[in-house]
């Protein structure tokens, strides 16, 4: 599935072997100055999955009811490759060009111009990433505590707002407030770890739960029409790019040969978890499968409860990865890249305020949030890289190792022009809280009857909500 890039110098001047004794120089140097560079190629690895199993996770089982089953594997199968290639694509140019950021590489590439177009997207991605994983950690772990015995709907605990209120002053602010993202290793195991408690919650319930819903139509299709779509979906759980230079920097011996490693390990292993956690969410549900996975469980399903907890929890841990990158994004354009220690509390404090001031007056991003896969990710997984190497290689265009670069620019064109063209013709509805019909059924014993759905049943229809509908 997933492919290195062919070993060989990029020009007569420029060997790969060069490249790592010049970066590792520099990364030297440079942790003997600013006591950076001590991750592990584990701690790495960790971090990257991280990085790239996010909210998006739970969204991948409808993009596979947009595309159609077997189609949408095959989707998700190319995602991943790309992904995986342009990574390693994206850290071959900065080392050609000299340059230790994803925005400086643009800026030596494409000028004063590029600069800010890649400035204003690798900021605005991880923004409103945060955003969602706020309103996800408010939805879903007010559901988790109104489980608990004595916690009712008045209770504190089943209001969103205090509840993301008390998980930023917790947790995201002062996990955030770290300088150095190697310290966020153990971090990002914990969220792993959930991440698979998550994942067997999803097999069981499809070898329990499933076959209790009804048949949809066709179920099994290969392929439907809005596939483009599933695209930007994939790429919205995929991207990484934004804090790969991060992690790179991160690592102890940053070369290229050990970049790749860490790369194709995590992208294969999050490839993997995607693969299996599409499958599973949607043979149970099928053409009922929502935006929000688990807003398709029972409100009164313990073990999907279980599971809302453990995802609340891994988002809350996956939030200061994406703030570093913001951090880095205000550090490049307006402190010239040097964030003193009394810049570094102020700067990270503003960007966690107003995430968190967003998530707390909206709790609908449907349409926002997929504007942002298709705007967003798709330029900064597909065209940016690609365009930044094609640029610097003294090769051809579609010929030698020109050729892969150059087909995943114009697929990156493709599929942001034609999703952006369907989001806006075709936009989804953005409907929460709804019960769904098949939770009424009082013979379904694989879910506790104990306790009543917490809200009542709206419809009796699938739902089909926007992807990013996260409550």
């Amino acid at each position: 599935m997933i492919f290195e890039m062919e070993n060989g110098p990029i020009n007569k001047r420029v060997g790969d072997q060069q490249i790592d004794n010049d970066r590792t120089s520099l990364l030297t140097t440079q942790k003997e100055d600013a006591e950076l560079g001590t991750s592990s190629m584990t701690s790495a690895s960790f971090n990257f999955i991280n990085s790239i199993i996010g909210s998006g996770i739970i969204g991948l089982p409808y993009a596979l009811n947009q595309a159609g089953l077997p189609l949408g594997l095959l989707l998700l199968v190319g995602v991943a490759f790309i992904t995986d290639y342009s990574i390693i694509l994206l850290i071959r140019g900065g080392n050609i060009s000299g340059t230790s950021s994803y925005q400086s590489l643009v800026y030596s590439t494409f000028g004063f111009a590029g600069y800010l177009v890649l400035s204003v997207l690798q900021f605005l991605y991880p923004f409103i990433a945060m955003i969602s994983y706020n309103i996800i950690a408010g939805d879903t772990l007010t559901k988790v505590f109104l489980r608990i015995p004595g916690v009712g709907p008045e209770s504190m605990f089943a209001d969103r707002h205090f509840v993301i209120l008390a998980t930023t002053i917790l947790f995201t602010l002062p996990l955030s407030l770290y300088r150095d993202i190697a310290k966020l290793g153990k971090v990002s195991l914990i969220s792993m770890v959930l991440t698979f408690a998550i994942l067997i919650t999803v097999i069981i319930r499809a070898a329990t739960l499933g076959p209790q819903i009804p048949p949809t139509e066709e179920p099994w299709a290969f392929a439907r029409w809005n596939a483009i779509q599933a695209v930007g979906v994939m790429s919205f759980a995929f991207i990484c790019h934004h804090n790969s230079f991060l992690i790179y920097g991160s690592l102890r011996e940053p070369t290229l040969s050990n970049w790749s490693r860490v790369t194709h390990l995590s992208v294969g292993f999050a490839f993997l978890v995607s693969a299996a956690f599409s499958v599973a969410g949607y043979i149970t549900f099928t053409g009922y499968t929502q935006g929000d996975l688990f807003e398709n469980y029972c409100r009164n399903d313990n073990l999907a409860t279980f599971g809302r907890f453990c995802y609340g929890i891994s988002i809350v841990t996956t939030f200061p990865l994406e703030c570093f990158v913001t951090r880095e994004v205000v550090s490049n354009v307006f402190f010239k890249g040097i964030l003193s220690n009394t810049a570094h509390v102020v700067v990270t404090f503003i960007i966690v305020s107003a995430c968190t001031a967003m998530s707390l007056g909206f709790d609908c991003l449907g349409v926002v949030l997929e504007l942002n896969g298709v705007l967003s990710a798709t330029p900064l997984i597909f065209i940016i890289p690609s365009a930044c190497f094609l640029k610097l290689s003294s090769g051809r265009w579609f010929q030698g190792e020109n050729i892969i670069p150059c087909i995943i620019l114009l697929a990156g064109v493709f599929v942001m022009t034609t999703g952006l063209i369907m989001t806006v013709l075709y936009p989804q509805d953005c409907s929460h809280g709804a019960e769904m019909f098949y939770c009424k059924t009082s013979n379904m014993s694989v879910i506790s009857t104990t306790a009543p759905p917490l809200l009542p049943v709206q419809n009796s229809t699938p739902v089909q909500n926007s992807i990013f509908d996260m409550r």
